[in-house]
C-alpha cells in the first residue's frame, strides 16, 4: 500500500537541520492535515511541525533528540486514500486508544504525581515554559513534574497532564499525596549532575539556547573584527513629542507607543542615506541588500535573547513600526515566533537602555555587518545655544553605540551612520502627527 513520507521541513533560509524535541503523536495515531505531529528545535526557534496529509502515523523514523537534515524523512503516514480493504485507519484505532487510555485512566483515578527531588538541571522547552507561566506554575513546582521525554524532559503531554490533575496548593500538596499514597506509581528523580565541587561553587549546565547563543557570539567575534563608534544624542524633542501623543495613541490603538519604533525609524532613514551599511559578506564578495530588514533583540523570560525581524522596515510609517515592534515583542515573550519572523535581518538594534545601561558594545549578528545599541535616556545638564547666548539647561540625552565589521566597514562610514541617526533624533519634528 502507498505511504507518504513526512520530511524535516525547511524553517528558514539559513537553517539546514533541526533537532527533534518531542513527538506529539505516536505510531498508530490518526492525524488530520495541519495537525501538529512533533516539536522541532533549530538554532533560531522551537516550533511545532504540522502534518501535510491526513491519515494514520504508521512509522516514526527518528528519535527524540536526533538531529535531522532539512528534507530528510522523519515519518511515514498512511493516507486515508491509500488505506484499502485489508488495512484501514479504523484497524489502527484500537492500538492508539489502548495506549492512550491507560495513562488517562491512571491520572483520572489518582492525583498528580511529583518527583521526590527537584530536577534542577533539566532542560525545558519554551513551549513547556509558556504553559507553566499561563497556569501559574513556578519553577520550583515545574522541577518536580515527572517527564517522559528524552533524559526525563517534561513534554507538552506531561505538563498538560499535570495541569489537569494538579491539586490545590501545587507541588507541596502533590508531594504530600504521593507520600501518603503507597499505591500511587513512584517515579525516581532523574540523575542529576553534582551541583558543587568545593562546597561553595555551583555548577549550572547551559540550556540548549544558551549553548547556541554562545557558539554564535564566539563565531561572530572570530569572523568579524569589531569596531564600535559612540555618539551622544539629545533626544529632548523625541521625549516631549512622545509624552504629548502617548495617551491619545493608547486610546486610539489600544497599545503603547515606546521610544523603540521612533529610534528604528531614524536608523532606517540613516541606512537609506548610507546603503553600504546594509550589506553582507560572502567570502570576497560584498552583497548589497535591497530590503532593509531590522532585527530587534528581545529579552525572553528565561534571560536569553532572541532577534525577530521587521522585514522591509522602510515601508512602514511610525504607527506601523509601533504595531510591528509591539507584536514581535509579544510573540517572542509568548514563544509564538515562527521561523519566518527570525530570518532575513540586514541590520540589528539592541535596546540596552531597557536594562538601565547607558551604552554597550554589541556583537554583530552574522552575516550582517553592523548592530546598534540604544542606551538609556537620562536627564543631563547641557550647554545649549540661544538667541541671547549659551545657556545651561536640563536635556534628555542618550548614547548610541554602533558596532561594525571592519573588514568591509571603515571607521568613516561606521561613524557617519551613527552620527546621522543622532541627527534625525535631534531634529525630530514636534509638530508631526500619527
Amino acid at each position: 500500500m502507498a505511504l507518504v513520507e513526512m520530511v524535516m521541513p525547511k524553517m528558514g533560509e539559513s537553517i539546514m537541520e533541526g533537532t527533534v524535541l518531542t513527538w506529539l503523536k505516536q505510531e498508530g495515531d490518526t492525524i488530520e492535515a495541519d495537525e501538529s505531529v512533533l516539536e522541532v528545535a533549530t538554532d533560531k526557534v522551537d516550533t511545532e511541525v504540522p502534518a501535510i496529509h491526513a491519515g494514520v502515523l504508521k512509522e516514526i523514523l527518528v528519535k527524540e533528540g536526533d538531529v535531522v537534515a532539512v528534507g530528510a524523512p522523519i515519518a511515514r503516514i498512511e493516507t486515508e486514500a491509500s488505506a484499502g480493504g485489508d488495512t484501514t485507519p479504523a484497524a489502527a484505532a484500537p492500538k492508539a486508544t489502548t495506549a492512550s487510555e491507560k495513562p488517562a485512566e491512571a491520572t483520572s483515578n489518582n492525583q498528580a504525581v511529583v518527583l521526590d527531588k527537584p530536577a534542577g538541571d533539566r532542560f525545558y522547552s519554551p513551549l513547556v515554559m509558556n504553559i507553566a507561566r499561563e497556569e501559574g506554575i513556578p519553577m520550583s513546582e515545574l522541577e518536580r513534574v515527572p517527564g517522559t521525554g528524552r533524559e526525563d524532559r517534561v513534554t507538552k503531554k506531561d505538563i498538560l497532564a499535570y495541569v489537569k490533575n494538579r491539586p490545590q496548593g501545587g507541588v507541596a500538596a502533590a508531594a504530600t499525596q504521593t507520600q501518603t499514597a503507597p499505591s500511587a506509581p513512584v517515579q525516581s528523580a532523574p540523575k542529576q549532575m553534582p551541583v558543587s565541587i568545593s562546597g561553595e561553587d555551583e555548577i549550572i549546565e547551559m540550556d540548549r539556547m544558551r549553548k547556541m547563543i554562545a557558539e554564535r557570539m564566539v563565531d561572530s567575534k572570530r569572523i568579524s573584527p569589531h569596531v564600535t563608534s559612540f555618539v551622544e544624542a539629545d533626544v529632548s524633542n523625541v521625549v516631549a513629542w512622545r509624552n504629548k501623543v502617548k495617551n491619545g495613541f493608547m486610546e486610539r490603538e489600544g497599545e503603547p507607543i515606546t521610544f523603540t519604533p521612533i529610534f528604528i525609524e531614524a536608523i532606517v532613514k540613516a541606512i537609506k542615506d548610507y546603503p553600504m551599511i546594509n550589506i553582507q559578506v560572502d567570502g570576497t564578495r560584498i552583497i548589497k541588500k535591497k530590503d532593509i530588514n531590522i532585527g530587534l533583540a528581545v529579552a525572553l523570560p528565561s534571560g536569553n535573547l532572541i532577534v525577530p525581524v521587521i522585514h522591509r522596515a522602510d515601508q512602514y510609517n511610525l504607527t506601523g513600526l509601533t504595531k510591528k515592534v509591539n507584536a514581535l515583542a509579544k510573540k517572542a515573550r509568548e514563544n509564538k515566533l515562527t521561523p519566518d519572523d527570525l530570518q532575513g535581518g540586514t541590520f540589528t538594534v539592541s535596546n540596552v537602555g531597557s536594562f538601565g545601561n547607558v551604552m554597550g558594545t554589541p556583537i554583530i549578528m552574522q552575516p550582517q555587518v553592523a548592530i546598534m545599541a540604544l542606551g538609556a535616556v537620562v536627564k543631563k545638564p547641557a550647554v545649549i545655544e540661544t538667541p541671547s547666548g549659551d545657556a545651561i539647561a536640563i536635556r534628555h540625552k542618550m548614547f548610541l553605540s554602533h558596532s561594525y565589521d571592519h573588514r568591509v566597514v571603515d571607521g568613516s562610514l561606521g561613524g557617519m551612520v551613527v552620527r546621522r541617526v543622532a541627527d534625525y533624533l535631534e531634529k525630530f519634528d514636534l509638530k508631526q502627527t500619527l
